[in-house]
């Protein structure tokens, strides 16, 4: 069955098989999805989550074999039975590396399987000088609390992509692609592509596919590996589960709905918000959940949100715990002291130093509400510096003069630090941060080139 030949013009059917490729899914769970004979099946492959890193040096942050498992049954699923599988943010980050690396492991699985089939893949990096030039004409603006971008800034990035919305995928599957395969993307538009394409609600699409991004996470009990159904009507969308033991309820819906977003009411993306002022969530006795009222409304000028990210040094870590009563009472004296005898040792160029207190405060800082007295802590020392060279002496430097430093009430000269490793420091490699977190206003047709391959014995770019 192709994109354009539904059963029932009034009801779509996408199968999502997994939060992110390369998380995997059971293989009962995604043939109890292919049973309900969905007419695409999509998938997402990436995110910011794990920061800057993986934008900047190119890489996946998700593991070869893993990603190569899940597509090696999605490809074969989608191919025997003709639906389009449409894979977004590829190799994590979606720049023009991460493509290359999954559209790698999707030819050599239908070189071993014997598959055939037309590969759409749309690459959504972003030239400097574009960026420059749509700063100079006023045409980028901060997302998410980010600063004003600078020149330097957009010059200094390894990489800049753009998400792509639905139009560039809409474009492929008009191409009768087979298999699409995007640099980074919007995480519904996927999902909402073909629904969209088909004509059906872009507010309910697009709602669906916030759900759908993320697979049984939205379902109780909540899973990254696992699969689900989207069924999309003229006026609601159900989600369905497909593992035996989950199941959507309205609770775990309206909560998925609400996640990573700072408005309760509104989801921006490209081209325009989804409002959910309306949205209504229905709960059926079978395990399912239907949504209605979800409502999208098209911004005066099409955006997109950019993501750049820039080496700003190296690291290294250290791994260390204390247990001593008077060390533990006395830790932020101490870890200062550490950082001011560093310092005068280096004559001030030492780098960055950061000291991650575990059992106390390691993962919201001084954010953190309670303050408990706690009996140990695990400290993670952390140097950065512009050579690798720079951080491994720095970090050296923070364990050792930690290590012996006295303190007022010390007992024990033998060492205030217990290791769990050795060797205790770790050279991390580059550190990157994200340069570029800003919205670009332009027309979505013109940043995202699409080739279209013919994958099989006699494979050819079309």
């Amino acid at each position: 069955m192709t994109a354009g030949e539904m059963k029932d013009p009034r009801e779509l059917r996408i199968l999502a098989p997994t939060a992110i490729l390369g998380y995997g899914f059971p293989v009962d769970s995604f043939e109890t999805g292919l049973a309900r004979d969905p007419h695409v099946i999509a998938v997402d492959a990436g995110s910011t989550d794990p920061g800057p890193y993986y934008l900047g040096v190119g890489e996946s942050f998700t593991d070869r074999s893993a990603v190569q498992r899940d597509l090696s049954l999605l490809l074969e699923a989608a191919v025997s039975r003709k639906i389009p599988l449409i894979v977004g943010t590829a190799g994590g980050c979606g720049a023009a590396p991460h493509v290359a690396w999954c559209r790698d492991i999707i030819e050599e699985i239908a070189r071993d399987k014997d598959l055939s089939f037309r590969l759409g893949v749309i690459t959504a990096d972003v030239e400097i000088d574009v960026v420059l030039k749509a700063l100079k004409s006023n045409e980028v603006i901060p997302a998410g609390g980010a600063p004003e971008l600078t020149e330097s800034a957009v010059v200094a990035s390894t990489r800049i992509v753009a998400q792509m919305g639905v139009e560039p995928i809409i474009a492929a599957l008009d191409q009768e692609s087979d298999v699409i395969l995007t640099g980074r993307a919007y995480d519904p538009a996927v999902f909402a592509a073909l629904p969209i394409r088909e004509g059906f609600d872009r507010g309910l699409s697009v709602h669906m596919g916030k759900i759908l991004e993320c697979a049984a996470i939205a379902a109780s009990p909540g899973s990254g590996a696992d699969c689900v159904l989207g069924i999309i009507r003229d006026d609601s969308f159900i989600l369905e589960a497909t593992g035996d033991d989950r199941r959507f309820t309205r609770e775990s819906t309206a909560a998925h709905t609400l996640y990573e977003k700072s408005d309760p009411n509104r989801l921006a993306g490209p081209g325009g918000v989804l409002n959910l002022e309306h949205c209504e969530f229905i709960e059926h006795a079978d395990g399912r959940v239907e949504v209605r009222g979800s409502h999208y409304e098209p911004a005066e000028r099409y955006a997109v949100k950019l993501e750049g990210a820039r080496r700003v040094g190296f690291r290294s870590c250290c791994i260390a715990g204390v247990r001593d009563r008077i060390a533990v009472d006395r830790i932020d004296s101490i870890l200062d002291a550490t950082r001011g005898q560093v310092e005068e040792m280096l004559e001030g160029n030492s780098g960055d130093m950061h000291f991650h207190v575990y059992g106390r405060d390691g993962v919201m800082g001084k954010l953190e509400p309670e303050r408990r007295k706690p009996h140990e802590l695990g400290l993670v020392l952390e140097a950065v510096a512009q050579t690798q060279e720079g951080a491994d002496t720095l970090c050296s430097l923070m364990r050792s003069t930690l290590l012996h430093l006295g303190y007022p009430g010390r007992i024990s000269t033998a060492g205030n630090l217990a290791f769990p490793f050795s060797p205790s420091d770790i050279s991390m490699g580059p550190v990157y941060e994200f340069s570029v977190h800003h919205l670009m206003q332009v027309e979505p047709e013109a940043l995202f080139p699409l080739t279209v391959y013919e994958i099989g014995p006699a494979r050819k770019a079309i």
